[in-house]
């Protein structure tokens, strides 16, 4: 017997692509069908992986997938993503990774040259990370079915045994949040080339591994509160995701924000707005304020996270989950949008 909410269905007939933006749609579906029917605990619905508990130790769970179009972009390409992205989930979870597989689909007639390209690139990003492709899986599907290569992954992590949890149900009222680096860079890289773009200088994507940075902050016993990586629907989605399922407002300062010019102006002439643009190697980082300081000068110790900030804190819940304080000293609702600015982005 289905566990699916009717009416679900019947506003939504069949799956569009908004549905996968990272949007209010997606939420929307995984709300109503997925986690109605997978159900496991409440600190898992709102995490990037699921942390379990072993005899011996707790380790962080957590599965991927990778459609990217184009494979190659101004900064790297679908197979740096694929490790990267799963590092990063698990480093949300507060775990050092450790394992990682591997799932090909392959489409018919992909050039030979571009697998081994991928493949290379995979082999250097696990290597920077310090972790094992350990075991994997390869298809090949008709022309025309997987526009050249999609990439499936999952990753093993493990934490530290004196490591609190980490996600929404942690936060608390004055919380400090902080932004690991400029926003916007991955979704404009990406985009510049899908529709043939020129900018005066190349944006390149902000694609990196973010364990580094997260180990140091655990490591040097700092009151981690929750993390996330901000992928698709970018720095505004994630934050709304965050407030509304810690039932608790977020007030950001957007003068504080780093956005770099290049992607300011394109986003411009373009019609987007850099807070809800895709990144692949940016975070947030919630805690308490006391912290905010020495966790700002660990994470600028490390290049990805050179320009990290403090934009914001977490305050009682009011008129929306987030909320803005513009350059002409305004406020305005940073809502979740209903779908993705920039589809096919990871």
């Amino acid at each position: 017997m289905s566990v699916v909410c009717p009416s679900f269905i019947s506003r939504y007939p069949v799956v569009t692509m908004a549905h996968g933006g990272g949007g209010r749609l997606m939420n929307q579906l995984l709300d109503e069908m997925i986690h109605v029917a997978f159900r496991t605990t409440e600190d898992s619905e709102r995490h990037d992986g699921a942390v379990l508990e072993t005899a011996q130790e707790r380790i962080a769970f957590t599965t991927d997938s990778y459609v990217i179009t184009p494979l190659f972009f101004p900064g790297g390409d679908i197979g740096e993503l694929s490790i990267y992205g799963t590092v990063n989930d698990l480093a949300m979870c507060g775990a050092m990774p450790r394992w990682i597989s591997l799932g090909f689909i392959l489409e018919e007639g992909l050039p030979m040259l571009d697998l081994q390209r991928v493949v290379d690139s995979i082999a250097r990003a696990a290597e920077r990370c310090g972790v094992q492709v350990v075991t994997g899986d390869t298809k090949v599907v008709e022309r025309g079915k997987a526009d050249g290569l999609y990439i499936n992954t999952s990753g093993i992590g493990v934490l530290r045994n004196n490591t609190p949890f980490i996600g929404p149900a942690s936060i608390k009222e004055g919380d400090a949040v902080i932004l690991s680096g400029d926003v916007g860079r991955h979704g404009m890289a990406v985009m510049s080339v899908r529709e043939g773009l020129s900018f005066s200088t190349t944006v390149e994507s902000d694609l990196a591994p973010l364990s580094g940075p997260v180990d140091s902050l655990i490591g040097h016993g700092l009151p981690v509160h929750c993390m996330r990586d901000l992928t698709r629907g970018g720095l505004a989605s994630s934050l709304n995701e965050i407030a509304s399922a810690a039932g608790l407002g977020i007030n950001l300062c957007e003068s504080k924000i780093p956005v770099q010019e290049e992607v300011l102006g394109a986003c411009e002439v373009l019609g987007f707005d850099p807070l809800y643009v895709a990144n692949e190697g940016r975070m947030v980082l919630i805690l308490p304020r006391e912290a905010g300081e020495e966790a700002v000068s660990l994470m600028r110790s490390f290049k990805m996270c050179e320009n990290a900030a403090l934009i914001g804190s977490v305050v009682p819940s009011g008129i929306a989950p987030v909320t803005v304080k513009t350059s002409v000293g305004t406020s305005r609702v940073l809502d979740m949008i209903s779908g993705d600015q920039l589809p096919r982005i990871c």
